[in-house]
């Protein structure tokens, strides 16, 4: 079974060799390909494409309308719609690749680009599957490449100050978690539904490269699946947990050092059906405790769709919470983490001077991986953090298939063991053509 820090000790890394110089490229520039161009793949496209050591040198989408505006970066840059092609074709002029897809895609295209040894940059959350993010953590490890998920506000100044504070003691030990979010599982498509196909497919979209991995589908309408409407759907997102937990839960898991899997979980929801995701959920994790909680394990729960933990804590009940944060208790008092903002400690019912607490650099997340493609050094959320992460959030919605149920998990074996037929969700069956190898 896979073991993620015996991956970590044994592969053969290369961090002290810049990865411009471990390439196929010997130049001044990181060669970066593109893969998902418009929506949140124009924003990381741009930003990448800001450090002046970046030379991005090929795009990539399944859909060539939506590449319009990557194309001004570099006009000269070749464009694909299968990314398959573009590294048969370029892999050895591509050093680095940002993966800015929807979820079902990602673990696919990593593996592929990690067999050919290029760094990437992927957006959260890391896969769509249990078993694909423990996959991400042993390839990553194996090819020595430099990796970040795109949880960016993992290095803006709010979420590392709320860090900082934690791991200065400010509010003691930590007790219990409770994290949310006000987004709902579904509601961006419209449908509760399968769609019926309603419009032709347009004659940019390669619908069969869309689909990728997943099981076959008509195509509906712009919009219904295509380009924001996928988070919906359980074939292709991950719900309001898999789109924010990433994002929230970060700064927990970064403050307290929680770096293996729940022990058990138990989940609710208001009502879901074989093809969205519910419109609220709770999920209630039980982690082993760290070096900065209280003895024994740690409690953290979670809630979507403008659902609001009601606990008692030093914050009185007159504060508003923000619409989407954390909310950590410690022995000393209490911290709220919004999301995005500045922290709020509190202590006995009073609010504490800000000016009492450490302020951390505003860094760029973008670059800051690049940097590491440059030097050689790992950024510290890398494949390994990020799936453990990815990890934790999609055994919530495995525990969401199974309401009230508590389920066990075994981080070692990698298997839910208390309720065997819930594993068959910790991984997907991949369409014909689609397949990959499992790794040992």
């Amino acid at each position: 079974m896979l073991r993620r820090r015996e991956f970590l000790q044994s592969a053969v890394l290369f961090a002290t060799v810049p990865a411009i110089v471990r390439g196929q490229n010997l130049n001044s520039k990181l060669q970066m390909a593109a893969i998902g161009c418009d929506g949140k793949g124009w924003s990381d496209t741009q930003e990448m494409a800001a450090h002046a050591a970046v030379q991005h040198v090929a795009f990539c989408d399944v859909d060539l309308d939506r590449t319009q505006k990557v194309r001004e970066l570099n006009p000269e840059a070749p464009v694909f719609q299968d990314y398959r092609e573009m590294l048969d074709k370029l892999g050895d002029k591509i050093d680095a690749v940002t993966v800015s897809t929807p979820d079902h895609m990602h673990a696919k295209i990593n593996a592929d680009a990690l067999r050919r040894k290029k760094h990437i940059y992927c957006q959260k959350p890391l896969t769509h599957s249990v078993w694909e993010a423990r996959q991400m953590q042993t390839m990553s490890a194996e090819a020595g490449v430099i990796t970040r998920m795109g949880n960016q506000i993992h290095s803006h100044t709010y979420y590392r100050s709320a860090v900082a504070t934690v791991q200065s003691g400010a509010i003691g030990k930590v007790r219990q978690v409770h994290a949310w979010c006000a987004a709902t599982g579904h509601g961006k498509s419209g449908f509760l539904g399968r769609p019926q196909p309603s419009a032709p497919v347009p004659g940019s979209l390669a619908w069969d490269l869309w689909i990728g991995v997943a099981p076959m589908r008509e195509f509906g309408a712009m919009r219904c699946y295509h380009p924001f409407g996928w988070r919906d759907f359980q074939d292709f997102g991950n719900g309001a947990l898999g789109d924010f937990g990433c994002h929230i839960l970060d700064p927990v898991f970064t403050a307290l050092k929680i770096a293996t899997g729940p022990k058990n979980l138990t989940a609710e929801h208001s009502g879901m059906n074989d093809e969205v995701w519910p419109a609220q959920t709770k999920v209630r994790y039980t982690f082993p405790g760290t070096e900065l909680t209280v003895d024994g394990d740690l409690p953290i729960s979670w809630y979507d769709g403008g659902l609001l933990p009601s606990v008692k804590s030093d914050v009185p009940a007159s504060a508003a919470l923000p619409r989407s944060g954390s909310l950590l208790i410690g022995e000393q008092g209490t911290m709220i983490i919004p999301h995005v903002g500045p922290m709020q400690v509190w202590r006995d019912g009073n609010k504490l001077p800000d000016a009492d607490f450490p302020v951390q650099e505003n860094l760029n997340h973008y670059h800051g991986w690049v940097d590491g493609c440059l030097s050689g050094q790992q950024p510290s959320d890398g494949f390994e953090y990020a799936g453990n992460l990815t990890e934790a959030v999609l055994l919530g919605n495995i525990g969401v298939r199974y309401p009230s149920q508590t389920l066990h998990w075994d981080a070692h074996a990698t298997q839910i063991t208390n309720l065997p037929e819930a594993n068959r969700w910790l991984n997907r069956e991949y369409r014909g053509g689609w397949e990959w190898e499992k790794q040992a």
